[in-house]
């Protein structure tokens, strides 16, 4: 008599399933405190822009800044890239 191999259960998971929920929980706390820091940051605070100066939403203040921060990163990352491949193509 034969004996078929079982079914695995349904309530196992692989590790990329668990990794990709566990980064979706991740993403969710992280969500939920950004957005909590967003609620309490709604003051208006003067700043000194290049071409002014305004009042501004401090939270305002802060996402541009790290979105400028991020592109410079995105740049530089993409520019060490460039220079390591031309290198190593020697």
């Amino acid at each position: 008599m034969d004996h078929l191999p079982t079914p695995p259960d349904s309530t196992e998971r692989s590790p990329a399933q668990r990794r990709d929920r566990a980064r979706l929980v991740a993403l969710a706390i992280v969500g939920g405190l950004g957005a909590a820091f967003a609620l309490v940051n709604f003051d208006n605070v003067k700043v000194d822009w290049i071409v002014g100066s305004a009042k501004t939403p401090l939270i305002i203040v802060i996402v541009v800044c790290v979105a400028l921060g991020a592109g410079i990163d995105r740049v530089v990352v993409s520019r060490q890239r460039k220079r390591k491949q031309i290198s190593a193509g020697d």
